[in-house]
């Protein structure tokens, strides 16, 4: 029988999070009339806010947890980049390794928000590939964060923002190899075959289906094995994660093969849930190496999050609690 209590105790462990770091911003007011200018909605501003948000977002999950989070990731040398520094410190995620270019801006997603309705999004942000330069800093910071933090999982957590090239992904998964440093992913369509070795690969069904060009519509179990049996050839990976959105998650490796259905929740947003799913998926594989526990608990913690309106990260308190009421 699995001891919880002390599994999440086995949380406080040094994690690093590799990848595209962004700001969220919202902006919320009122629309009461359409511009005379051009015919567009005219939203008075009533209240603005800034959150964590991209690779930013599965730290927060991971510090939730208890762990101890460094994040290596890119961003200008502009104002957005102060304060989604001051964010990220105040939610005690380590910014040491942080890199800044004058040559690319720190992403800033603007969300502008009237009636509880999106009426636009903002995107400033520079999806490029990091130069040569930027690819030989960025990795400098990388092998400094592993020899200072020693970290006992290593996060890719790709967003098509430029910053994981393929260059910068093949190094550090080889220098994590040498190490003995479990490494998992959340990738997206860009750099979805640069992965090669990881541990764990948790893409979601569309992407897969997507990335390997499978027009097969549903889901089975036949597909699944099939996808993870086209990704393996391609990528030499340990485990395939694949989330099957409210069909819940499917794990597959050498040895073994399950199919993790969803536990019945009161959905309210789907937005964040699948931070906080690799997160959780990577702190229970660097504890235990054992991968049904890892689907598991990670299906639960997607559906608990899902269950909030809103990007949040995961309450640790609540989520030890429905790991003890499902799972024991």
């Amino acid at each position: 029988m699995i001891d919880f209590d002390e599994l999440f105790a086995s949380f406080h462990m040094p994690v690093l999070v590799i990848g595209d770091v962004m700001l969220d911003t919202y902006w919320w007011g009122n629309t009461e009339r359409i511009s005379p200018e051009a015919p567009v909605p005219v939203v008075a501003v009533s209240k603005k806010e800034q959150r964590i948000g991209g690779a930013g977002n599965v730290a927060l999950n991971l510090v939730s947890l208890g762990a101890n989070v460094s994040l290596v990731s890119l961003v200008g040398e502009d104002e957005e980049a102060v304060q989604l520094k001051e964010l990220l410190t105040a939610n005690k995620i380590n910014t040491n390794y942080l890199c800044q270019s004058k040559e690319r801006g720190t992403t800033n997603k603007i969300r502008i928000i009237s009636r509880n309705q999106h009426m636009m999004r903002l995107d400033a942000e520079v999806t490029q590939n990091l130069s040569a330069a930027e690819e030989t800093l960025f990795l400098q910071k990388v092998e400094t964060a592993i020899a200072t933090e020693n970290p006992a999982v290593v996060i890719f957590e790709d967003y098509n923002k430029g910053v994981l090239t393929h260059t910068v992904i093949q190094k550090i998964i080889s220098r994590c190899k040498e190490l003995n440093i479990a490494t998992t992913v959340d990738p997206k369509r860009k750099n979805f075959f640069s992965y090669t070795g990881v541990d764990v690969f948790k893409p979601n069904l569309r992407e897969a289906k997507e990335a390997l060009n499978i027009i097969e519509p549903g889901v089975s179990q036949p597909l699944l094995n099939q996808i993870h049996k086209a990704l393996q050839a391609k990528l030499g990976h340990d485990t395939s994660f694949i989330t099957l959105s409210e069909n819940g998650v499917y794990y597959c490796n050498d040895s073994e093969e399950n199919w993790v259905p969803t536990h019945a929740r009161n959905i309210a947003d789907v937005s964040g849930a699948g931070d906080t799913v690799i997160a959780v998926a990577s702190l229970v594989f660097a504890a235990t190496r054992n991968r049904k526990l890892m689907a598991e608990m990670a299906n639960i913690a997607g559906g608990i999050v899902c269950e909030e309106v809103g990007t949040v990260a995961i309450n640790k308190e609540t989520f030890l609690a429905e790991c003890k009421r499902l799972l024991l």
